[in-house]
């Protein structure tokens, strides 16, 4: 099977296409906002986004007066435009450059999100990996946040194999570390005016004595 360079895809993505020529773009992020919302994290809380990129929502965490956010992503050019979007701003984020699949964190986090990166891992050593950085890297009482597409969205996203999940099988996939909260599914409108479903499913980490 032919090597996939992920790292040169997204890098050639963020250079060659802006915002509103990719799917995922959502001006104002509502369902990762209320999930801030719903468990009322607290604003020194240490947040992550996974596959950041140059999404808006660490506009809207900074606006809200979050002080500790990470953002990280496998393309330096996403960041670069977040950097240059936010201006000044930028300097209040930890921005991180690497691969969510063999990321190696420096901190413990307290809220970890991830829209629409998972479901690009569809290599089981990949998954593992992932999982087992959550479940190292969040604190005891921290909360873990996945939006991937849904068994009735997509099974691609710029031209590359995602995996689909359920509510059954993301938290089957999950149960070893992680004790499900609640899952919804949601309708995201692209820039295109297509509709991709998602399921978000957020968990807490189970207690080991």
């Amino acid at each position: 099977m032919e090597f996939f360079d992920r790292k040169k895809h997204w890098e050639k993505i963020y250079q060659t296409k802006q915002n509103i020529e990719v799917s995922w773009f959502e001006p104002t992020p509502e369902t990762s906002l209320d999930f801030f919302k719903q468990f009322n994290v607290p604003t020194t809380a240490k947040v992550i986004d996974i596959g950041g990129g140059d999404s808006f929502l660490v506009d809207h965490l900074l606006e809200s007066g979050y002080q500790d956010i990470s953002v990280l992503d496998i393309s330096a050019s996403a960041i670069d435009r977040a950097k240059k979007r936010l201006g000044d701003k930028a300097k209040r984020v930890k921005w991180i450059v690497a691969d969510a699949a063999n990321f190696k964190p420096t901190d413990k986090y307290d809220f970890w999100h991830d829209r629409a990166a998972f479901h690009f891992l569809t290599d089981e050593q990949d998954i593992s990996n992932y999982l087992e950085t959550a479940r190292q890297n969040i604190n005891p009482a921290g909360i873990l946040v996945i939006g991937t597409f849904s068994e009735q969205g997509p099974t691609k996203c710029s031209g590359i194999e995602i995996k689909q999940y359920s509510e059954t099988s993301m938290t089957a996939r999950l149960k070893r570390y992680f004790e499900k909260i609640k899952c919804i599914t949601v309708d995201h409108k692209t820039p295109f005016d297509t509709i991709q479903n998602f399921i978000f499913c957020s968990f807490k980490k189970l207690q080991t004595f």
